[in-house]
């Protein structure tokens, strides 16, 4: 079960104290509040895709407005991870992003503190797939890289993902992991992680 949603946006926990956190379901948000986020994570990411967007939806958002302007997003959404004989319920993390202007002043770290709260109350584990100049961001909030093998259980079985190894971060939440072990993901359109 997910948390509701808050009720009220909050103050972010950043410097300048004029942003405003708000943690509420894709269900919750209105149009103008979608298309806000996906206009931003498109500027944000230069390969962003239709599929990223939709791997987007279905979860908690972590919306950050400044001024009346959204400038970050990150969402979870839930999906099934095969590990060790067990289909364990994952908090996703997808859609992370801060406009460029605004960076470096706490949004990012506020968000994934409100996602992060929801992973450990709702779901077996967390996990995310970093580019490269994230990972630090990620492993000094505690999340660990995956070091075993990655793939995806798709249409025609099991088939390796060898590109993201490497790429994958964990959060511990109720699950025992053995971060050497495999991993494997459920199906969807675009990227498997």
């Amino acid at each position: 079960m997910t948390p509701s949603p808050s009720p009220s946006p909050s103050p972010a926990e950043h410097p300048t104290g004029t942003a405003e956190l708000r943690l509420a379901h894709t269900a919750d948000l209105d149009a103008a509040t979608l298309t806000a986020a996906r206009i931003l994570l498109y500027d944000v990411f230069d390969d962003m895709t239709a599929e990223d967007w939709e791997h987007a939806l279905g979860g908690m958002h972590a919306l950050v407005h400044e001024d009346g302007q959204l400038i970050g997003h990150a969402s979870v959404v839930q999906r099934r991870l095969l590990h060790n004989g067990r289909a364990l319920r994952c908090g996703y993390v997808e859609g992370v992003g801060v406009r460029a202007d605004r960076r470096g002043r706490g949004h990012g770290a506020a968000m994934m503190t409100a996602l992060e709260r929801v992973i450990h109350n709702a779901y077996d584990l967390g996990a995310l797939g970093a580019a490269d100049d994230a990972a630090a961001f990620y492993a000094t909030r505690g999340w660990q890289p995956w070091r075993g093998p990655s793939s995806a259980l798709t249409p025609h079985g099991i088939h390796r993902t060898p590109h993201e190894d490497g790429a994958l971060y964990v959060l511990a939440a109720s699950a025992t992991l053995d971060l050497g072990g495999e991993l494997t993901c459920d199906w969807r359109e675009g990227d498997a992680w």
